[in-house]
């Protein structure tokens, strides 16, 4: 309870002073489309996965503490997938910059790069009869420059796209679905769509409860200093 409430007035604190998101304040907002594949093989138990489908999201890319351009940052990719369960049904994934190894895919990376290594979901998500992290794995386009660009950029340059995978600790990485971002959404920098996981999941496949507590004292800290009262701005 106490890591909660500190959790909680420090996200406050940070939103009041920036007038925004204490993390994430700042991303890309766009659109894109996310598709999974017919499975040759064993299916992972999860009836969204185990059917062949093409689904629209929304997908917000941000740096996580705001630093400026060309500082290391925590980079992140949360993903709304449209109509995942039936019409009017959602599921948000959130992914964090990381590494792929065992250990390295449950820890945040700052990276300055945004598509130098994967993102990962950093917590377990139940997947079928096991418990496995997610990952987003940045597809080379073959592109090579000395310039780092911006999110934005990277948009504008072309789709880009990512691998997404599962792996459970003595596994190694399987594929289960393919994402492409394609056009920046008309919005200020600083909008926000409120990305929930826990909200937003799917049967056979949901964030394990580990840490939940303290992301929702962080969340709900977060909107109580940009709105002044405990609802979504």
């Amino acid at each position: 309870m106490i890591i909660d409430r500190a959790a909680h007035g420090l996200a406050r604190h940070l939103a009041r002073w920036r007038s925004a998101p204490a993390l994430h304040p700042h991303g890309v907002l766009c659109t894109g489309t996310l598709t999974v594949a017919a499975r040759a093989g064993t299916g992972w138990g999860v009836p969204w996965l185990d059917r062949p489908g093409s689904y629209p999201v929304t997908v917000r890319w941000s740096r996580a503490l705001g630093l400026p351009r060309g500082l290391p940052d925590g980079l992140g990719l949360a993903v709304r997938v449209e109509d995942a369960d039936g019409p009017g049904s959602m599921l948000d994934l959130l992914f964090t910059s990381s590494r792929p190894g065992r250990i390295g895919r449950h820890l945040p990376l700052l990276r300055p790069e945004a598509l130098k290594g994967p993102y990962s979901t950093l917590l377990s998500y139940r997947m079928g009869d096991r418990e496995r992290v997610l990952a987003a794995f940045p597809v080379p386009d073959g592109r090579r420059d000395d310039v780092r660009p911006t999110l934005w950029e990277e948009l504008a340059r072309g789709p880009v796209r990512f691998t997404l995978r599962a792996a459970a600790p003595d596994e190694p990485w399987r594929t289960f679905a393919g994402l492409s971002l394609h056009t920046v959404l008309t919005a200020p920098a600083s909008r926000t769509v409120s990305y929930d996981p826990y909200a937003h999941s799917l049967t056979g496949l949901h964030p394990t409860g580990r840490l939940r507590r303290l992301r929702d004292a962080a969340y709900a800290g977060s909107r109580r200093g940009r709105t002044g009262d405990g609802r979504d701005g």
